[in-house]
């Protein structure tokens, strides 16, 4: 597994836990799991400013040895203003951090000899992520919760510039990770208040009113049971502020009548004591916010009527996070294309998609050859790519080879080469048609996956992909042609994607 899904497992992982402990657990677990590094150790700020041992992964000895103990806010705060500021992160190389050694943060130093080349870890050497409170004012950071130490990258190397983004990224999802398991505590421990408060109904009122209202994420109650099960009766002003609706107009809806039309199946199986749900819930304006959903129950006295407490956390900004590490790990970096194992999806996902693929598609794959033959046949006009005469095949895989690139990076260098397969990606994009698909396969090789073209279709729109690629590129003050071979695969319903890609790319080659 590669380390973009290394990331995006750990971060998934930490909005899981069922406790802060387990939280704060997992933050320093997925550290050694996921990022790549030997020992972690999460120090959380406490009520009086300093700074304990929450959790330690890596190393039972250092576990057992630190996990506790208590370094005061004047040390931390003179770490994390020293030494080099990778972004939100903090690095103490060890020349430097000699006058650390007596202050009072809990620390374990791992064994190895000293560095031989400048860029190699040495064991003295410190790297802090701090965690950061969201801030209501939208300020880059909010109030400090906690700082995770890491030590003794695997590969023996000060992390990269991407392993240091990966690093950060980690850190600000578990600071939210973190926040919200706290928050849920404090209302399970308001609950548990609120519970044994029930003999004296006044006492209890004002608490729940108390936590009800003044609760920073959203908060609802509605009807239990009956034919107005669901229906909301009364929110707080942080559920308000966060659909941008009035109370009086939420309380003439359900959540039912809120959430997208995609999501109402996830509504209906989440269990209405104890539940929980990720959804998206229609604001006034038109748009969706994504939401973490969470449902217990509470009654006015032990006999009286129940009602269903819901707790509405706004997760925009972590499901955003989470579709950009997505689409990392199935997109290429440089062109933005899809990549080779999203480009097999695709095609497992389309393969049986048409039942005119059947008699017609062509038996072991292949139908189609263009090679040198087709270059010679280049229009010197421009066409529009065509679309089927509806006499289609199924799903048309054109392999593109381009001919000649390492010359571009041994003449002009390494980024002319990327500047080259970047505009080529943008003409495959502009040539295709909706719904179409271009992905880069390999290094100089693209795919483009097309709908409902029948054999001469398909021919006609190779040879004209295949005119955009030859127009000159402009490269400085000079212009390169690039030539490209050309395969062309039909596939069966049940062809292996590989086997179709190989076919192909053989003919292109």
């Amino acid at each position: 597994m590669d380390k973009s899904h290394n990331l995006q497992a750990a971060v998934q992982n930490l909005h899981l836990a069922r406790s802060l402990a387990d939280t704060l657990q997992i933050v320093a677990d997925g550290i050694v799991t996921g990022l790549g590094y030997e020992l972690a150790c999460v120090n959380l700020v406490r009520p009086d400013g300093d700074l304990v041992v929450a959790a330690f992964a890596g190393n039972p000895e250092a576990e057992a040895l630190i996990t506790g103990r208590v370094g005061s806010r004047e040390s931390w705060e003179r770490r994390l203003g020293m030494g080099e500021h990778w972004g939100d992160l903090v690095f103490i190389p060890h020349t430097e951090g000699w006058v650390l050694d007596d202050d009072d943060v809990p620390q374990w130093y791992t064994d190895g000899p000293a560095p031989r080349l400048e860029d190699e870890w040495h064991p003295a050497d410190r790297l802090f992520a701090p965690m950061y409170a969201r801030s209501a004012s939208g300020a880059p950071h909010g109030e400090l919760i906690g700082v995770i130490s890491v030590d003794r990258p695997l590969t023996r190397r000060r992390p990269r510039p991407d392993e240091r983004r990966d690093l950060e990224e980690y850190a600000f999802q578990a600071a939210i990770a973190i926040s919200n398991a706290r928050l849920r505590a404090n209302m399970q421990r308001a609950l548990v208040r609120l519970e044994r408060e029930q003999q004296s109904l006044r006492a209890s009122e004002e608490s729940f009113r108390q936590a009800f209202e003044y609760a920073p994420s959203g908060m609802a109650i509605a009807e239990m049971g009956g034919d107005s099960h669901g229906r909301i009766l009364r929110t707080n002003d942080a559920l308000c502020r966060m659909l941008g609706r009035p109370a009086s107009a939420m309380r003439r809806y359900s959540f039912s009548d809120l959430v997208h039309p995609e999501d109402i199946g996830t509504l209906l199986r989440t269990s209405a004591e104890g539940g929980r749900a990720e959804l998206r819930l229609g604001r006034r304006d038109g748009s969706y916010l994504w939401v973490s959903l969470r449902n217990s129950v509470v009654a006015e006295a032990a006999d009286g009527p129940r009602f269903l407490l819901t707790h509405v956390e706004d997760i925009e900004e972590r499901k955003r996070r989470e579709f950009v590490l997505t689409h990392r790990a199935s997109h290429d970096d440089l062109t933005g294309l899809p990549n080779s194992s999203e480009l097999h999806a695709r095609i497992d996902a389309r393969l049986c998609a048409h039942p005119e693929q059947g008699s017609d598609a062509v038996e072991g794959a292949v139908d189609l050859y263009l090679g040198h033959a087709a270059e010679a046949a280049m229009p010197h006009s421009h066409v529009r790519a065509p679309v089927g005469d509806g006499n289609t095949h199924g799903l048309a895989v054109l392999f593109f080879a381009l001919r000649d690139f390492k010359a571009i990076n041994t003449r002009f260098g390494h980024d002319a080469g990327d500047g080259v397969l970047v505009e080529v990606a943008r003409r495959l994009g502009q040539a295709v048609r909706d719904g179409d698909t271009v992905a880069r396969y390999g290094g100089d090789e693209f795919v483009v996956l097309a709908d409902g073209l029948s054999s001469a279709d398909a021919h006609t729109t190779a040879v004209w992909m295949q005119s955009r690629i030859h127009q000159p590129i402009p490269l400085g003050d000079q212009t390169v042609r690039m030539h490209a071979g050309v395969g062309i695969a039909w596939a069966q319903c049940g062809a292996a994607p590989g086997d179709i890609l190989r076919a192909a790319r053989g003919f292109a080659s």
